[in-house]
C-alpha cells in the first residue's frame, strides 16, 4: 500500500456547547495542524498515488476557508459541537469530496489543537 502525506497549519477559533466545560465554553482560539494521509494500492502513469500539486490545491482551499475562522459561524458545524473529533470528520470529508482521483483507497486526517492533544478520523473509498 502506497502513502502520500501533507500538512498545513492554521488557527481558528470556537467554543463548545452543550455542556459544561469551563473555559472552552468561551470563544478562543487554537494554533491547529492537519495532517493528510492518503492510501492506495495502484500508482498513475506517471508513478503519482495522486498529483502532490492537485492535494496541495485541495487542502490549501481548505485551510483557507477554515484560516482565521470560528467554527460555530460555519454551516458544517450548525448545532453541532466543534469538538476536535467533528472537526477531523468535517475536514477528511470536505477532502475527500475534492479529490476524485481513483487510485485513493482511503483517506485520513490527523487534526491537532495543540503539541500533545489531536484527533483522526479515517474515510475509505468504496
Amino acid at each position: 500500500m502506497y502513502r502520500l502525506a501533507l500538512r498545513r497549519s492554521f488557527i481558528a477559533g470556537h467554543h463548545l456547547i452543550g455542556g459544561d466545560w469551563g473555559a472552552e465554553n468561551v470563544p478562543h482560539s487554537h494554533p491547529y495542524r492537519i495532517e493528510v494521509e492518503l492510501e492506495g494500492s495502484t500508482l498513475d502513469d506517471h508513478g503519482y498515488l495522486v498529483d502532490l500539486v492537485q492535494l496541495e490545491a485541495v487542502l490549501d482551499a481548505l485551510v483557507g476557508r477554515l484560516r482565521d475562522r470560528s467554527l460555530n459561524d460555519l454551516p458544517e458545524f450548525a448545532n453541532l459541537n466543534p469538538s476536535l473529533e467533528h472537526f477531523a470528520r468535517i475536514c477528511c470529508e470536505g477532502l475527500m469530496s475534492g479529490l476524485a482521483d481513483p487510485n485513493i483507497q482511503a483517506l485520513t486526517v490527523r487534526l491537532w489543537e495543540n503539541d500533545d492533544a489531536w484527533a483522526s478520523y479515517r474515510s475509505d473509498r468504496r
